[in-house]
Parts: C-alpha cells; sequence; structure tokens
C-alpha cells in the first residue's frame, strides 16, 4: 500500500471516527432529553436516577466502540489491535460495573427506606451491604472482562471450586457475625446507649457500638469489654434502657416487743414516707411473718423511671424516710439476737 492510500485509510478512520463520536455525544443527549421528559411524569424518583446513571455509563462505552469501529479501518495488526481491544472491554466493564453498583445501590437504599422506622437501623443495615454487593459485581465484572479477552479461565475456577470449602470453613465465624449483626439490628435487643446486665458473664455495661463482628460495651467500672455478637446474643440479656418502671421489693424486721397498735400503723406510716419521695409510687406493705429474730413486713413500691441514678436516690430517700418515722414513733428495727431463758426454780432443785 503506497502513501497516497494510507492517508486515504487514515483519513477515512479520523472521519469515522469523529462522525461515530459527534453521532454518539447527539444521540446520548436526545435519548437522555425524551428519557428525563418521560420520567419526570412519574412520582419516584428512582427512574430519573437510573437514567442518568445509564446515559453516563453509556456515552463513554459509546465513544470507546467509535474507537474500536474506527480502528479496524487501519490495516496494520499487532499490538495495536490488543491495545484498543483490552482498553475498550475495559472502558466498557468498568462504566457497566459502576453504572450497576449505583443502580443496585439506589434500589437498595429505596426499598429500605420504605421499611424504615425512623429508628436508623436501616442506614446501619445498608451501610453493611453496600461493600458487599459492590464487591461482587466487580468479581464478576472483572471475570467476564478477562475471559473477553480469551484469558483461560477454566483453572482459575476449578481453583476457586477446589479452595471454596477451606474458604467457606475460614469464613464460616465471620458471616455468622454478620449475621448476628443484622439480627440485632433487625430484631433490636439493644442499641447503641443502651444499659445491659449480661446473664453468663455477669456484666453491666452500656452499649457503646454495635459493630459488624463484635459490640463494644462499657461497664460500669469503666473498662471496656469487647464481645462477638454470637456470643452477646446467646446470652441472657436485660435491657433496663427500654424498662418503663423499676419495681422494688424488699423486706424489714422491727423488734419483738413492738406494741401491737405501732405494728397496725406500720402500713400507714411506710406509704406516707414513699408517697413523700417524688420518684416512688407505693403499692403494698404488710406484716407477713413471724421471723426468727424479728416481726417482717414485706415493702414494695414502683419507681417510674429507668435512669439507674435516680431510681438509687429514690430508694435511699424511702430508706432514710423510714429510719427517721421509726425513730420518730420509738419503733427499732430488728437485728439478728438470740435470747436464754434460764428457769430459776429448775436450778434450785
Amino acid at each position: 500500500m503506497d502513501s497516497q492510500d494510507l492517508i486515504t485509510v487514515y483519513l477515512i478512520a479520523l472521519g469515522k471516527l469523529l462522525g461515530g463520536l459527534t453521532m454518539a455525544w447527539l444521540l446520548g443527549r436526545i435519548g437522555l432529553t425524551i428519557a428525563i421528559q418521560v420520567t419526570r411524569k412519574t412520582k419516584t424518583t428512582v427512574d430519573d436516577f437510573i437514567v442518568k446513571t445509564v446515559h453516563r455509563a453509556l456515552v463513554p462505552i459509546a465513544s470507546m466502540m467509535v474507537v474500536s469501529w474506527a480502528w479496524e479501518g487501519i490495516p496494520y495488526e499487532g499490538i495495536g489491535d490488543l491495545i484498543v481491544t483490552a482498553l475498550t472491554g475495559l472502558v466498557i466493564t468498568m462504566m457497566a460495573v459502576q453504572a450497576a453498583n449505583r443502580i443496585l445501590v439506589r434500589l437498595l437504599t429505596s426499598t429500605l427506606k420504605r421499611l424504615d422506622t425512623g429508628d436508623g437501623i436501616t442506614l446501619q443495615i445498608l451501610s453493611a451491604l453496600k461493600p458487599m454487593l459492590r464487591a461482587l459485581i466487580w468479581v464478576m465484572g472483572g471475570g467476564l472482562y478477562l475471559q473477553s479477552l480469551g484469558v483461560p479461565l477454566g483453572a482459575l475456577w476449578a481453583l476457586l471450586s477446589a479452595g471454596g470449602i477451606g474458604v467457606g470453613l475460614a469464613l464460616q465465624k465471620p458471616v455468622a457475625e454478620f449475621f448476628e449483626y443484622i439480627y440485632i439490628l433487625l430484631d433490636k435487643p439493644f442499641q447503641s446507649g443502651d444499659f445491659l446486665h449480661v446473664g453468663e458473664t455477669n456484666t453491666w455495661a452500656k452499649v457503646e457500638q454495635v459493630g459488624i463482628h463484635s459490640t463494644r460495651l462499657r461497664s460500669v467500672d469503666g473498662e471496656l469489654v469487647v464481645m462477638t455478637n454470637s456470643s452477646l446474643a446467646n446470652q441472657t440479656l436485660s435491657n433496663y434502657t427500654v424498662m418503663e418502671r423499676r419495681r422494688r421489693i424488699y423486706r424489714f424486721g422491727v423488734t419483738y416487743n413492738t406494741p401491737p397498735k405501732s405494728l397496725e400503723s406500720i402500713p400507714a406510716m411506710v406509704r406516707e414516707v414513699v408517697d413523700l419521695v417524688e420518684n416512688a409510687e407505693f403499692d403494698r406493705c404488710h406484716f407477713i411473718e413471724f421471723g426468727a429474730s424479728s416481726l417482717d413486713f414485706e415493702l414494695c413500691y414502683n419507681i417510674p423511671t429507668n435512669d439507674y441514678v435516680k431510681a438509687l436516690d429514690a430508694q435511699q430517700q424511702v430508706n432514710i424516710g423510714l429510719v427517721k418515722a421509726f425513730a420518730g414513733q420509738g419503733i427499732e428495727f430488728a437485728f439478728p439476737t438470740r435470747t436464754l431463758y434460764i428457769n430459776q426454780e429448775s436450778q434450785k432443785g
């Protein structure tokens, strides 16, 4: 091929390139305008997002296809063809994967928002699922790209299949912890800020952060306690944050030499003391038992708050009020004693 023909070939390829790129741009703009006019008639904004995302991906894809089409007119073969083919496939794969990621994440987000209860749980689930979804799409796109280049993937797939058992065993625990995390977010036995009592480990702590693999707790002594989600979910948990009220039931005893009239007045005195405490609601108080060294009463009252400190303050005020009221009436609290009576006449005999 002489130089004149070669110049003609290059000019034709350049014309195909410029004309194709111009046509791709015009068709993209026209198609985008028409699609937006159609999607504006709908109530949802998801279709608008999908149209713009697809347009954003199709323009580079169409441009690379035009480049590949224009290059085919050049008679030289060799490394140039491989570069153009590889570059075209790479751009198409990247644009397609990015578009698929954006669309799927947007669909997942809109679906979870419809299920949102306003507590922010769906955002946490979304943040946990997005990396997995994106990684999966990128792996699939990379495999298809390598396959389009003629890379023999049979051995790779066989190797992955053979190692799948080992990978599955290695990922068994992390996957289990991830699903426990999703369970905690959906079932909501606890969340950040709750105060828990973990039964088997006897841990009293506040939840600082619920992670994908583990949950961080701050104990009442100040140290950080980290427990895996599965171990925490499999224990008996008492969540004191969601409780509406605390119930206090305990006994106290007075001495056996307390007069009957004083015994009769004790329930009313106790009720008066409890009613004077702001965060306390009297329920009952009864003389229930003749103890070994005391006459025992049982007091029951409610504290309408889930604040532990306020509950202790109320209980303290009740206890101090009982001590003051009993002291004012000359009633003595009993303590463990033993009295020994000696029969004087039997000693004389």
